[in-house]
């Protein structure tokens, strides 16, 4: 019998990073933990958070991906991320990981921040005008 094998393509926001024919499997860390993904799943969405994702052809191939979306239908598997860090070895791409993506994500959340108190100064200050 002829096995089932899926075709994986990551897309970051202005390009496509990667495209695979015949992946055996995908591992990805979701906001409930890590996953592993085979041809015979049934089809699903899962939030991806930045971590270590992992597919398998002949061999296994690593890479740091930042926080995005997997989505699983048939034998095709769409990765959407952020970001995303590929031909390292596996404890460098762990560094990138923390190094890289979790530092944006917390100077995002300054930005953030910083945005809505600017914000809520700004809509104070045109409110005590109008009045």
């Amino acid at each position: 019998m002829e096995s089932v094998l899926m075709d994986l393509k990551i897309l970051l926001p202005f390009k496509i990073f990667a495209e695979v024919k015949n992946v055996r499997s995908v591992t990805a860390d979701t906001n409930a933990g890590s996953y592993g993904f085979l041809p015979q799943r049934l089809d699903c969405v899962a939030i991806l958070v930045p971590g270590i994702f992992s597919y398998e052809t002949d061999s296994v191939h690593y890479l740091a991906v930042d926080e995005g979306i997997l989505i699983k239908t048939g034998s095709q598997v769409l990765i959407s991320v952020r970001n995303a860090i590929g031909g390292a070895d596996l404890g460098k791409l762990g560094d990138a990981v923390k190094n890289e993506f979790l530092k944006i994500g917390e100077s995002e959340k300054n930005v953030s921040y910083l945005a809505s108190k600017l914000e809520s100064g700004l809509m104070n200050r045109l409110k005590k005008f109008h009045q």
